[in-house]
């Protein structure tokens, strides 16, 4: 499944070569939410409606946006852990986002774990020349592991979220950061905590060209009284092969497995292909 996976990915960048136009974020991230690959962004998914994707000329009669999908591989190879995930995300008077995502965990020692995810993110205040995209939202997650006593199957994330894009620098960076209050041990995977814990993420991503973006993305670990997440981050590139396709393509480190301190997963590499319809 892992070749067929990469396969096609791979052929789907041959295949729109040389076509240059401009996809945009957010992307589906892993959850299937708004954002870039662990984090949320303050835009709700897709852009416009379905007769325009120039927000600006969009009206209030349209209730629905621009539906988009996403589709994620990531391959851990120090923990052996093939990791798959499809998203959906749709945006109501462009200003409520609503998610779902599936994610199948291959972790070695362990039956295949399956995750569920179903979001919502409100966007509070709109870009503006100065001011940033505010959004609150939350993620219910669900999972399949095989939990200890103490820790639940089930979860919530809660998180608030301001992004702004810098057009006035000699190329666009768009800057982005926030605070989460979770209880997911490996973002839920693993199952949750009955505390409560808050961790700060962030993004920046720089468009050298029009249709390329290079990025690094952070998100701090959240830390409860006996299972402690290490922090991940990945730098990844983006290519807006036209306005409809997004391919990605980065390398991610999880934290170090070999840690008695925290959990990490290691490090290895992840592919994405991105559809806004």
């Amino acid at each position: 499944m892992n070749k067929v996976l990469v396969g096609v990915l791979v052929g789907g960048i041959v295949a729109v070569h040389g076509v240059v136009g401009l996809g945009g974020v957010p992307l589906n991230n892993l959850e299937g939410v708004g954002g870039i690959a662990f984090n949320p962004l303050a835009y709700p998914a897709g852009n416009g409606t379905p007769e325009t994707k120039n927000e600006d000329a969009a009206t209030k009669e349209h209730i629905f946006g621009l539906p988009q999908i996403g589709a994620w591989y990531v391959h851990l190879g120090d923990t052996s852990i093939d990791w798959t995930a499809l998203g959906a995300a749709e945006t109501l008077f462009q200003r409520v986002e609503v998610s779902y995502g599936h994610e199948i965990i291959g972790l070695e020692g362990t039956d295949t774990i399956y995750k569920d995810n179903a979001g919502a993110k409100l966007l509070v205040i709109k870009e503006g020349k100065v001011v940033p995209a505010v959004s609150v939202g939350g993620v219910w997650k669900h999972t399949t592991f095989d939990v200890p006593a103490n820790v639940d199957e089930s979860g919530i994330d809660l998180y608030l979220v301001a992004t702004k894009l810098i057009k006035e620098l000699p190329k666009p960076v768009l800057l982005s950061g926030g605070l989460i209050s979770t209880t997911g041990r490996t973002l839920g995977v693993l199952g949750f905590d009955g505390d409560r814990a808050e961790a700060f993420f962030g993004n920046v991503d720089v468009l050298p060209l029009e249709y390329i973006a290079l990025g690094f993305e952070y998100r701090q670990g959240a830390h409860f009284d006996d299972f402690k997440n290490a922090d991940y981050w990945n730098a990844h590139l983006a290519w807006f092969a036209n306005k409809n396709l997004t391919l990605v393509g980065a390398y991610v480190n999880a934290g170090d497995e070999k840690s008695s301190s925290q959990v990490g997963l290691g490090d290895g590499f992840v592919l994405s292909a991105q559809y806004t319809f």
